[in-house]
């Protein structure tokens, strides 16, 4: 029997591409995350108990280009001039370290960094409140639901990565991404 795949590192890595096919503006965006070199495949929304978040240039350095490299990630791409797209991946970790933690992935149009990843931090948190039995009302905003976690003390961390771009003036397909890569 095999030993099982559990990601002990995970990086945040962002990018945004541009050019006149929409294909190599992802992978344009790839580029720029710093991840095209790799087989990337996509995989659900899980941050795995003792994880750890380390930078991206220290996760670098323990891939090889080729290898096969798993991630959860948000991509988005137009070819309307001007307009905004964003790719955000949210991150929620719990206070023990023991118990899993979420990844979310969240797409837009017409939001900025701030509001996209706003939103995805939301997403992963209200999913790990969920499992942690967090009492909160859904109806409410993101900051009055982050202030009962907080209160909850059960909610150590939460963070996002998140790309925006504003659609090529001359209609170029603008592409970005924002990825949780599991490094190790």
């Amino acid at each position: 029997m095999s030993t099982p795949i559990v990601a002990k590192k995970i990086f945040l890595t962002k990018g945004v591409g541009k050019h006149r096919e929409k294909l190599t503006s992802f992978e344009m965006a790839l580029r720029s995350a710093k991840i095209a070199q790799f087989n990337v495949v996509r995989v659900s929304s899980i941050f795995p108990p003792h994880a750890r978040l380390i930078t991206p240039q220290d996760g670098l350095k323990l891939l090889k280009p080729g290898q096969i490299l798993y991630v959860v990630m948000s991509d988005n791409s137009t070819n309307e001039p001007h307009r905004l797209v964003a790719a955000s991946v949210g991150v929620a970790i719990p206070k023990d370290r023991g118990q899993y933690g979420y990844l979310s992935e969240h797409h837009s149009f017409g939001q900025t960094d701030d509001k996209a990843g706003d939103y995805a931090e939301d997403l992963a948190a209200s999913m790990l409140a969920t499992i942690l039995g967090v009492e909160f009302d859904p109806n409410k905003s993101y900051d009055e639901r982050k202030d009962v976690w907080r209160v909850s003390n059960e909610i150590v961390m939460t963070r996002n990565v998140t790309q925006s771009a504003i659609g090529d003036k001359d209609g170029l397909w603008t592409s970005v991404v924002a990825a949780a890569v599991f490094a190790e």
